[in-house]
C-alpha cells in the first residue's frame, strides 16, 4: 500500500489565523514537483490538533483537488473513538487514498483498549495506517499490540515514531509480509529501511522534497551507499528542525524560505531567538537560503 517517502504537510495559515488556502495548493504542487510517492496533510505536523473538524476536511479537500499524481493519507486521528471514525469516514467521502490514525493520547488506554480502537476504525471501509509516537501520546502501541492490529482487514501498516530500533526490529519480524513499517522519524528513516521498511513520512521533506526522495528510492533500490551519502547530508537538518516541539522549527524555516507557513496557532508560538538562528544557519549550510 505504501512505499517511499510521504511529507508530513504542514498546514500555513494566514496571519490573522485562518487557513491560507492558496498556500496549500502551492506547497501541494511544489512536492509533487520534487517528486514526493506521497502527501499526508492533518498530521501533527499539519497542526491537527488545532484545526476545527470543518477545517481539518478542508484542508483535505484542497489536497485532493489539488494533487495530480501523489497519493494522500489523510490524518484522521483523535483521542475520542467516534471523532476518529467520523474524521476516517470524512476523508474517505473526499477521496483519499487511506489515512493515517495517531494513536488515543492523553487518555492512556490499555494495548486492550487500542486494539479496541483501530478496530472500531477499520470498519470504515478505507486503508489504515497506524501511527505510534509514544512521546506525544504518552502510551506506546507494543510490538503484540501492533501484530495483533495487522491481522484486521484495512489495517495496512504503522508508522514507527517510538524511536526504539530493538521495538522497531520486533514488529518487522512479527507482522505479515504485506503490512508496511513506514518510518516516522527522518534521522532513523534509513537504519529502518535497512530492516525492512518502507520508507517514511517525513517532516524535512516539507524543506527538501527531493533530497529526502532521492534518500529513500536509493534504500528501495538497494543501493544503501548512495542513500547514506543523501542522509549524512540531510542529518543536521533532521536533527535541527526538532530543537523545540514540531512543526515549530520547520514552520520557522519554510518563512526563511519565503514559503507558505504563517501564524502558530496557541499553544504553539514564535521559536527561541537562539534555537530560530540554529534553524537558520543549518539552512544558510545547506545553501538554501
Amino acid at each position: 500500500m505504501f512505499s517511499g517517502c510521504a511529507t508530513a504537510l504542514i498546514t500555513p495559515f494566514k496571519e490573522n489565523g485562518e487557513l491560507d488556502e492558496d498556500g496549500i495548493r502551492r506547497m501541494v504542487e511544489f512536492q509533487e514537483q520534487e517528486g514526493v510517492d506521497a502527501i499526508v496533510p492533518c498530521g501533527t505536523t499539519g497542526e491537527s490538533a488545532t484545526l476545527t473538524h470543518k477545517e481539518h476536511l478542508r484542508v483535505i479537500q484542497i489536497v485532493m483537488e489539488t494533487k495530480k499524481r501523489a497519493k494522500v493519507f489523510a490524518g484522521a486521528g483523535s483521542n475520542a473513538t467516534h471523532e476518529a471514525v467520523h474524521l476516517t469516514r470524512g476523508a474517505k467521502d473526499l477521496g483519499v487514498d487511506g489515512i493515517l490514525s495517531i494513536s488515543p493520547y492523553y487518555n492512556k488506554p490499555t494495548q486492550n483498549g487500542l486494539f479496541k480502537h483501530y478496530e472500531a476504525i477499520a470498519k470504515v471501509d478505507i486503508p489504515i495506517i497506524v501511527y505510534n509516537v509514544p512521546g506525544r501520546t504518552g502510551q506506546n502501541i507494543a510490538p503484540a499490540t501492533i501484530k495483533r492490529l495487522s491481522q484486521v482487514p484495512n489495517i495496512v501498516g504503522v508508522k514507527e515514531a517510538s524511536g526504539n530500533l530493538d521495538q522497531i526490529m520486533m514488529i518487522l519480524a512479527d507482522v505479515r509480509p504485506d503490512f508496511d513499517v513506514i518510518s516516522g522519524d527522518d534521522a532513523l528513516t534509513l537504519a529502518i529501511m535497512s530492516l525492512g521498511g518502507k520508507g517514511v513520512i517525513s517532516v524535512a521533506s516539507n524543506i527538501v522534497p527531493g533530497m529526502v526522495t532521492k534518500m529513500v528510492h536509493h534504500a528501495m533500490d538497494g543501493d544503501f551507499a548512495k542513500a547514506r551519502e543523501v542522509h549524512y547530508k540531510l542529518l543536521p537538518l533532521f536533527k535541527n528542525l526538532f530543537v523545540e516541539t514540531n512543526p515549530i522549527p520547520v514552520k520557522t524555516a519554510m518563512r526563511m524560505l519565503g514559503r507558505p507557513s504563517g501564524a502558530f496557532r496557541l499553544p504553539l508560538c514564535e521559536m527561541e531567538h537562539n534555537n530560530a538562528e540554529v534553524v537558520r544557519r543549518t539552512l544558510a549550510d545547506m545553501k538554501l537560503l
